[in-house]
């Protein structure tokens, strides 16, 4: 059951962190309501994380995160990568070993955004896209026709798609982001790989239920630390669902890669869902050979 100190680990959300992150969140500014969300936090989700990491200044934000991996037997890291995100990028470039990209949609932009998908996907080899349905705006609900030409090219290149799913961290409406909603689309896309990100709470066994019913649904760990992993997926994990469940993390968003792998021993995982859940399961669904 103990957590094994001998695999190099594969997080699949991770980012560089900068002086000033806030810019992170500009793109949902224009739906949060509330004052607090609006002038005082410096994430929108705040009131979930009080130990935000602070990295301070540096000379080299892309060397300090391989420093913080190396430190955790992280061996490689997905980046969220944009047209504007030039330190990802470069991350990318210097360090083609330990990090690979993904990038995030909006399904609003129609066709300039497959047409994105395409452009950076031939630049830089993307391994997934992601998906923040609540976060839109506006907001897209999973299963709407605005996600199906996104979902086809999805398919097309070969590449999984990771929606945000559960009730949002943000002040935001949930509904575009029910776990039900992947019913159809994994229905309708069986060859689309569908990986969830972000918990699933409170839907977390309707999510372990879906997985066992679609072979091609998929879930993932991040924004929670893992003291917090909910229990029914811990428990899908140890019985049928070893090959579904995957290891990502929340740094420097909203946890410390000291906090995560200081809860992370703790976690009862059996001893042959280790190996899966840190390292095996994402290198075979995001075809990371």
């Amino acid at each position: 059951m103990a957590m094994p100190t001998d695999i190099k680990v594969i997080d699949l959300m991770l980012s560089v962190p900068g002086e000033d992150n806030s810019q992170w969140y500009e793109f949902m500014k224009p739906l949060l309501m509330d004052e607090e969300s609006r002038n005082m936090f410096k994430m929108p989700a705040q009131y979930m994380f009080k130990d935000i990491p602070d990295s301070g200044k540096k000379e080299d934000y892309i060397a300090y995160t391989v420093e913080q991996m190396d430190k955790h037997n992280i061996e490689r890291a997905m980046l969220g990568i944009d047209d504007h995100n030039e330190i990802a990028k470069e991350a990318l470039r210097r360090h083609p070993d330990r990090f690979f990209a993904s990038l995030e949609v909006n399904p609003n932009n129609g066709m300039d955004e497959v047409r994105k998908m395409v452009r950076l996907h031939q630049e830089f080899g993307i391994k997934a896209i992601t998906g923040f349905a609540s976060g839109l705006c506006p907001q897209v609900p999973y299963d709407d026709k605005k996600w199906y030409p996104i979902y086809a090219k999805c398919v097309e290149l070969d590449i999984p798609f990771c929606p945000c799913v559960g009730v949002p961290g943000p002040r935001l409406p949930m509904a575009p982001q029910k776990v039900e909603l992947l019913d159809e689309v994994c229905w309708f896309f069986p060859e689309l790989k569908v990986v969830m990100r972000h918990g699933a709470e409170p839907w977390e066994k309707l999510a372990w239920k879906l997985m066992l019913k679609y072979p091609n649904l998929y879930y993932m760990t991040s924004a929670f630390a893992p003291k917090h992993y909910p229990e029914e997926i811990v428990k899908f994990a140890n019985s049928r669902g070893a090959d579904k469940v995957m290891y990502a993390g929340y740094f420097p968003m909203g946890l410390s890669l000291d906090r995560i792998f200081k809860d992370m021993p703790n976690v009862p995982f059996k001893d042959e869902v280790w190996p899966k859940f840190l390292r095996e399961n994402a290198r075979k669904v995001f075809k990371l050979d």
